[in-house]
């Protein structure tokens, strides 16, 4: 049964990761609903490295073609013809600065909060944003062109997503809407970004796990991890083709339950 619980986390995680709903809040939510207290944040590290991979698989074009163009203009001679690709890299660089410093420097207190009343909260504020998204749609007239000033602003709200129930890809999407940038340019500078930061991330993890000094329970994190990567695959492939600014109406209604559950939860 304990190993049933492994493999639903895997899925949950596999899908919270990439729609803007926090992938953190829900495996917090699920852990008090299943009865599974794991150390600190090992878990959700682990199955974050699972999402990290699937992304990767799902643009290794363009992440090749990124570091290509990356060191072919800072070697070849050719710099105008790789000059776009390098642009591209420093935005998404300066978009992981502010989760960087602030996800570090948090690193060691980030435990102390992982329960269900800063879900709760979070999530709500979370579902306020979305909505406010969905509201003010039609008085955005978007671009696909992705600024320097676009990326900062990313950045800067993307770290709020260090919160559990701050949705990482909701926080982006947020960030970007409010520079009027296009959903789908937002999407994937959101998963080219977090595929950059998830490199330190998923090293710091692995190593925080051979720290651990509870017996962990192998079989369920590895089945955990298969059904994340699988997941996080799938889900992040039909987002790219599907996903609509209204839908963050679903998303925004579906946090507002969620985080009402997770403090209902917390409070009884």
């Amino acid at each position: 049964m304990e190993i049933i619980k492994y493999i639903l986390l895997g899925l949950i995680q596999g899908i919270t990761e990439i729609f803007p709903i926090s992938s953190s809040g829900h495996l917090v939510l699920f852990q008090r609903l299943f009865g599974l207290n794991e150390p600190g944040l090992v878990f959700e590290m682990f199955t974050n490295t699972a999402s990290f991979l699937a992304l990767f698989v799902l643009f290794y074009k363009d992440i090749f073609r990124l570091i290509q163009g990356f060191f072919g203009y800072l070697f070849s001679k050719e710099k105008q013809k790789y000059q776009d690709d390098f642009v591209y890299v420093m935005k998404l660089l300066i978009a992981i600065v502010p989760i960087g410093i602030v996800g570090f420097a948090f690193k060691d207190t980030m435990g102390s909060i992982k329960n269900l009343l800063t879900v709760g909260i979070s999530l709500m504020v979370t579902g306020t944003l979305l909505l406010t998204i969905f509201f003010t749609r039609h008085a955005i007239v978007d671009h696909d062109e992705i600024t320097f000033k676009d990326a900062l602003l990313i950045g800067f709200t993307q770290a709020f997503a260090i919160f559990p129930g701050i949705s990482r890809s909701g926080s982006t999407i947020i960030g970007g809407r409010s520079s009027r940038v296009s959903l789908k340019s937002i999407l994937k500078f959101s998963f080219l970004a977090y595929i950059i930061i998830s490199v330190p991330t998923s090293i710091l993890g692995f190593y925080d796990l051979s720290k651990v000094t509870v017996i962990i329970n192998w079989l369920g994190y590895s089945l955990a991890f298969v059904m994340t990567f699988l997941t996080t695959f799938l889900t992040g492939y039909l987002v790219m083709k599907k996903l609509k600014v209204d839908h963050m109406l679903y998303f925004g209604i579906y946090c507002f339950i969620v985080g009402l559950v997770s403090l209902l939860v917390f409070f009884l």
